[in-house]
């Protein structure tokens, strides 16, 4: 079993940043994949940045050059560094990870993006 716990959200002007952080109560050994998602109010939940175990890196189109995905040294923590956000981007970001059998979630984050 792991635990994911997410942090960093919060309320920022468009054109600002913002880095959401999720980290696993232990170390993740031979994971399929890590990422973030999000859903905006009254919207379907939406994949945004997922990472390999080989380090290859899928973008939504619309999060593309501003959204950077990596991971700690210690593969325990995921990264999301959020540039040029736009009040699109407001939602509740949530992180995922998929490890053996296992398919799981954190609680979720808020990002507002607002003047």
């Amino acid at each position: 079993q792991v635990q994911l716990v997410e942090s960093g959200g919060g309320l920022v002007q468009p054109g600002g940043s913002l880095r959401l952080s999720c980290a696993a109560s232990r170390r993740i050994v031979g994971f399929s994949t890590m990422g973030w998602y999000r859903q905006a109010a009254g919207k379907q939940r939406e994949s945004v940045a997922i990472m390999s175990s080989g380090g290859n890196t899928n973008y939504a189109d619309s999060v593309k050059g501003r959204f950077t995905i990596s991971t700690d040294n210690a593969k325990n923590t995921v990264i999301l560094q959020m540039n040029g956000l736009k009040s699109e981007d407001t939602a509740v970001y949530y992180c995922n990870l998929i490890v053996g059998f296992g398919n799981y979630w954190g609680q979720g984050t808020q990002v507002t993006v607002s003047p």
